[in-house]
């Protein structure tokens, strides 16, 4: 809870909604308000923020946790795309000496711009309540960066969060890209009511605590995805179809491939390990495929 707000829950979230009540939301930004004060408290215990820390909040909106964080951290830079609300942030946030406000896209400023504004270098941690439409995007912009977080404590929708933490079985393309680069657990659900307005699913908070190396030893990442992305061309096929079309081979060559790599055809992409694309990888780099497949 942010300095000098009233103590009570419910009182705490109808001031904040009537303090912002002529803003808003614009569905083509798919902004949804979070108002319920409890979940913003669980996002800033999640997010273990010290006075030490340098916070990068995307999607700063009407300023609710920007005023968390800055009570928190040591440094907040809040980004938002919506110049309306970028000026009642200004305006907001003037009694938070330690917030730069930054009007704009996050998909077109890196992290370096963002840093370099402040006169900061890593470690940061990143906390955002994402629009649905932009989450695997976002998150590839940090993770791929050449100076990513050292944690990100990220809200998107509940199947989005699921599928990013899911384990071999139940993975995903985006499953693979992201634990690639960090750890990822789902902390805790948010249902529709929490925000304004009311989405029309459940959200999810999601912690990933980046790796100081990839989980995967590889020596052409853009190849190691190129094969991943393969993979799960057509999800519903055994491995070595979906491989077939996707890697525009012959399912006799597909298998051969696999079982160099001692991995069962008949398997599907969901069930692999982050190990097992790592080796399946090496496999098809050993073989010459990657420079000469495009």
């Amino acid at each position: 809870m942010a300095r000098g707000q009233p103590r009570n829950r419910s009182q705490s979230s109808a001031t904040a909604q009537a303090a912002t009540a002529t803003i808003r939301p614009r569905k083509r930004l798919g902004q949804h308000f979070l108002t319920d004060r409890r979940v913003l408290q669980r996002i800033l215990a999640a997010a273990s923020l010290s006075p030490a820390d340098l916070v990068i909040e995307v999607g700063a909106g009407k300023g609710v946790l920007t005023r968390a964080l800055a009570s928190a951290a040591g440094k907040v830079i809040a980004v938002e795309i919506d110049e309306g609300l970028c000026a009642h942030l200004r305006r907001r946030l003037t009694a938070c000496p330690n917030v730069e406000p930054v009007c704009g896209d996050i998909l077109s400023l890196s992290p370096d711009d963002l840093l370099a504004r402040v006169q900061a270098s890593p470690p940061y941690v990143v906390v955002a309540n994402l629009p649905y439409y932009i989450a695997s995007a976002v998150l590839r912009h940090f993770l791929e960066s050449a100076q990513p977080p050292a944690r990100m404590i990220v809200m998107v929708q509940a199947e989005v969060g699921q599928s990013i933490a899911a384990p071999p079985g139940r993975m995903s393309l985006l499953s693979v890209s992201v634990q690639f680069y960090a750890q990822a657990r789902v902390l805790f659900y948010v249902p529709p009511r929490a925000f304004h307005p009311p989405p029309k699913v459940r959200s999810a908070v999601i912690r990933l605590d980046v790796r100081p190396e990839p989980a995967v030893n590889v020596d052409d990442r853009d190849a190691f995805f190129r094969l991943v992305q393969a993979g799960f061309a057509a999800p519903r096929k055994q491995l070595r179809n979906a491989l077939a079309l996707g890697l525009s081979i012959d399912p006799a060559s597909a298998r051969s491939l696999l079982d160099s790599a001692n991995i069962d055809a008949s398997r599907r992409a969901q069930t692999l390990s982050l190990d097992e694309w790592g080796c399946l990888y090496r496999t098809w780099r050993d073989s010459g495929s990657p420079s000469g497949w495009e």
